[in-house]
């Protein structure tokens, strides 16, 4: 057998094992052209990580699992979340013959049936991140939330992140090392193989050198919290962190706590771009910084605006953002929502040079502030899910900014029961809309809320979940890019000849 046949064998058996699909037709004899569009098909595996959520004794954590039901799938599967050690002791086997294999740990939660949210509780200081893992019909828009609530102390507040799948690189603008500020990039490792990664740091004034960011060993099955501040002496209140990794792939996020008023997860911006969306400010901020950063080596000049539900505005004195090449921008805003919902638009005023960017949203006012993050994000696509909804301390936001759109949102089942309600909405072009979001009927429990384009222009959404504790209105916000619940698989010709050949 030569090269040739290999190597066609090779390239269908591969794509057979990603898709679990590969269709084989005869070849058309008419001479017309028979090439067809790529076949959306639904996942077969999708991997999530969740980062350690709490340095606190009194942090009570939940995490909530939700996959959406969807054509196509498999009709067995399973998706469990667990210690993300437990990883390698479920794979190992015992340290000599006759021992046997270790017993693996309960996961945290593992859910039933798509369609219906799971949820799992931890408490303390000592919960560890988590690695997992989800396969057949679980696979497709399986979707993890991580909610921490911590009463006192730094970082008191509600927290909150949506687990995420590993990657290679990661932009963080919007984190600190300034003396009120404990700021921690979180590193969880679900493969077999150590990562190796890199920590480069961004102030004001360019690059921050930190030997100690180079070349940092994640163990296999296991997380690193990396306190920033250990990685260099300056302390600087606009950071941006670049998260690079050498080998392997990681799971990243910042955790930004702050003494006097509260934290929250900060997650990745989407990836470079000229044109950025900060969906969903809540309503009531009382103060939003806007962090910007351009990794390339041209200076980047960008419009701001924001897309309030009459349309998009200019915010007076901060019309536009100069961003220095390789240098973090930050700019204070205000209560530039004024009391409406709002998202933050970022164009270039002409020259187009990729970005990333970040607001720190306040709620409050003086002892009794919370903060929350809003990366920039994709939009939604053709499906995003947010988990862990709670009916009066959920407000979904949907923004339109290039033209109208209409949106189907489906509230699920409750965690304890009740039947799924669908709604559908219109969001004019330039504008933001925090929507009546559906609940569903006879509800018992936390709920899923699943959002989907119909027709029109591009959404970008975000979902906040509020719980006000002796008077301090904790929240956090979560965006919600496309869940990434099919693949594209292109159609295989058979094509007997290269046997020949």
């Amino acid at each position: 057998m030569n090269r040739t046949t290999l190597s066609l064998i090779a390239g269908t058996a591969a794509l057979a094992a990603v898709t679990g699909f590969a269709a084989f037709r005869t070849p058309d004899t008419s001479g017309a052209d028979t090439a067809e569009a790529a076949a959306q098909l639904p996942v077969e595996r999708t991997s999530l990580l969740c980062p350690a959520p709490s340095v606190s004794d009194i942090a009570e954590t939940t995490y909530t699992s939700f996959t959406p039901a969807t054509k196509g799938t498999a009709a067995s599967g399973r998706a469990t979340l667990t210690a993300a050690t437990e990883e390698s002791a479920d794979k190992t086997d015992g340290a000599s013959k006759g021992k046997g294999k270790q017993q693996a740990a309960k996961p945290v939660l593992a859910p039933k049936a798509p369609g219906t949210p799971a949820t799992g509780d931890t408490s303390g200081a000592d919960s560890p991140a988590l690695v997992g893992t989800a396969e057949g019909k679980f696979a497709p828009g399986w979707t993890v939330q991580e909610t921490t609530e911590v009463a006192a102390g730094t970082g008191r507040g509600l927290q909150g992140v949506n687990c995420t799948a590993p990657d290679t690189e990661f932009w963080f603008p919007g984190a600190s090392t300034a003396a009120e500020r404990t700021d921690y990039v979180h590193l969880t490792n679900p493969d077999d193989s150590p990562a190796v990664v890199d920590i480069e740091l961004y102030g004001k004034d360019g690059a921050i050198k930190s030997p100690v960011g180079e070349g940092i060993t994640v163990k296999a099955h296991s997380s690193e919290p990396v306190l920033l501040s250990t990685l260099t002496e300056e302390r600087q209140t606009n950071l941006t962190v670049h998260v690079s990794v050498r080998s392997g792939r990681v799971g990243a996020a910042v955790q930004a706590l702050d003494d006097k008023i509260g934290g929250d997860w900060l997650a990745a911006s989407t990836d470079p771009a000229d044109t950025l969306i900060l969906p969903g400010i809540p309503k009531d901020a009382t103060s939003v910084r806007l962090v910007a950063f351009t990794p390339g080596d041209a200076d980047a000049d960008l419009k701001v605006r924001l897309a309030s539900p009459n349309g998009l505005i200019t915010p007076a004195g901060n019309e536009t953002l100069h961003v220095k090449s390789g240098m973090t921008s930050a700019v204070d805003l205000g209560d530039v929502t004024r009391g409406e919902a709002g998202s933050l638009v970022l164009t270039p005023t002409d020259k187009a040079v990729p970005v990333v960017a970040a607001l720190r949203v306040t709620r409050g006012k003086g002892d009794k502030q919370e903060t929350a993050f809003i990366p920039a994000t994709g939009p939604v696509g053709t499906r995003a899910t947010s988990a862990d909804n709670s009916g009066k301390g959920t407000t979904l936001s949907l923004t339109a900014p290039t033209a109208t759109a209409t949106v189907k949102v489906t509230a699920s089942a409750g965690s304890g029961g009740g039947t799924a309600v669908t709604k559908t909405y219109t969001i004019k072009q330039g504008t933001t809309q925090n929507v009546d979001a559906p609940a569903p009927a006879g509800r018992k429990g936390t709920y899923a809320l699943t959002v989907e384009p119909v027709s029109g222009g591009p959404v970008y959404a975000a979902r906040t979940l509020a719980a006000t504790e002796e008077g301090v209105p904790g929240f956090t916000v979560q965006t919600l890019p496309d869940d990434r619940g099919t693949v594209a698989v292109p159609e295989a010709d058979q094509d007997l000849s290269v046997l020949q050949k």
